[in-house]
């Protein structure tokens, strides 16, 4: 009695004294099993191609399915590249903290896949690597170490680009793969995203009487725009790498396909209502698709630019029994708020003081604590991109070199504001985010 009436005043205060940056386990030990986790990331695909947020043409069903069944988040940012975005998902930590160079994850750095490896969960990553450093200016220490995946929380691997880079092989028809240390024949009849999903479907299988996390870093819809083995041209091999635009939308279609099997074996092995999953996108969609949206509007794609065509991409997360159901959710997110919702809904506490927020709460239909504004810091090291740094909200955003948007009315962010003709409500919201880009790093 003594030792309950004690757990619950424990229990109590930790909840009196919750403060920002605090991890607080919100729904995991609820029945003393921890659950488990499947975070699915497509690549080069923006908020714009999936139905369930006003596309007009892009066929994502079970997407839409997995929105209307669980919480659909409107205002999540990525980085607008992919190396800043995985760097930044996979630790929680704003770039400024340790990106270090593109195609590069410095092995000092602890991940969301140490963290619950460390508490007991059976992890796996399959699909685009990018991290050793082999894709960037020059090649990184350790740019051939095919452990490095297992150094970063991986029990098991299945990916494209850990060791060669692509001009030695792509992720599509004839796939350049490493399983667990070893290249996977290669095929001109194998396609590399159908090779990584089989291999998380078999690794559920085979956990699924143990508390599994999943990271599916997609290949698809990256570039080059090839056939799919859905697409007709897939039938003639010398057609599968002709890379044209207008394979984009079945490229788009097939992603959803994938993650629609991965969804059916949760079902199928019962382990849905013991398992959250999330899915986002790493960035912006590629500079050469424009996609028309239901209100008749076009969304040009502007991956590499921190606009929103670069940095606003989808969040749909869903916990069968738990989640809220066909919630929209506008509440301001980024890549740092990640690592610590794994962690929350792990029941583990995040060591040091993170940069994100947990948004656990508002998947399970709760208030939670979100963010008052988004911090970007983007230095990408690649490219002809700029660098640059920006505080906003909902409607506003103000870079580090003084330019305002309001980017509901300007999204493409072609005319900024004049500061010194701002209305009254207007300059509290700039003092605000100067305060806020006061109290962060400006690029070095």
């Amino acid at each position: 009695m003594i030792k309950s009436i004690l757990f619950l005043f424990s229990l109590l205060a930790s909840l009196l004294y919750y403060t920002p940056g605090q991890n607080i386990p919100t729904a995991a030990l609820e029945k003393g099993k921890k659950p488990n986790i499947v975070l699915i990331m497509a690549d080069d695909m923006g908020y714009e191609c999936l139905s369930s947020y006003g596309s007009a043409v892009y066929n994502t069903p079970n997407l839409d399915k997995l929105a209307a069944q669980g919480v659909r988040f409107t205002h999540c940012y990525s980085q607008p590249l992919c190396t800043p975005s995985r760097v930044q998902i996979m630790t929680g930590k704003y770039n400024f903290r340790n990106y270090e160079a593109f195609g590069y994850l410095n092995p000092k750095e602890k991940t969301f896949g140490n963290l619950l490896k460390d508490a007991g969960y059976a992890t796996c990553i399959a699909g685009k690597w990018q991290l050793s450093g082999i894709s960037g200016p020059e090649k990184q220490p350790g740019w051939d170490d095919t452990g490095r995946p297992n150094h970063f929380g991986f029990d098991e691997y299945c990916l494209w680009q850990l060791r060669d880079g692509r001009a030695k092989g792509e992720r599509y028809a004839d796939p350049l793969i490493v399983r667990n240390g070893k290249n996977l024949p290669r095929s001109g009849d194998a396609y590399g995203p159908d090779i990584f999903t089989d291999f998380i479907l078999d690794f559920i299988e085979k956990k699924k009487e143990e508390p599994f996390f999943v990271y599916y870093p997609m290949a698809l819809v990256h570039d080059p725009f090839v056939p799919t083995p859905a697409s007709k041209e897939w039938s003639q091999a010398t057609d599968r790498y002709k890379d044209d635009t207008r394979h984009f939308k079945e490229m788009v279609t097939y992603s959803d396909k994938l993650v629609g099997k991965i969804l059916h074996k949760l079902r199928q092995t019962g382990l849905d209502e013991n398992t959250l999953v999330i899915f986002t996108g790493d960035n912006g969609t590629n500079v050469q698709i424009t996609s028309l949206m239901q209100d008749g509007t076009r969304v040009v794609g502007e991956k590499g630019s921190m606009t929103d065509g670069g940095t606003r991409v989808p969040l749909i997360a869903y916990w069968a029994g738990k989640s809220a159901q066909g919630k929209v959710n506008q509440d301001l997110i980024d890549f740092t708020d990640f690592l610590p919702t794994l962690a929350d809904a792990a029941g583990i506490k995040v060591p040091g003081e993170p940069d994100g927020r947990s948004f656990l709460p508002q998947v399970l239909g709760k208030k939670g604590n979100p963010k008052p504004y988004v911090y970007m810091y983007y230095q990408p090291r690649w490219g002809k991109f700029a660098d640059g740094v920006f505080a906003r909200n909902h409607t506003y955003k103000l870079y580090s070199d003084g330019r305002l948007f309001n980017v509901e009315k300007d999204v493409r962010e072609q005319q900024p504001l004049d500061t010194d003709a701002l209305s009254a409500s207007e300059k509290a919201v700039h003092k605000q985010l100067q305060a806020a880009l006061s109290r962060m790093p400006d690029l070095r």
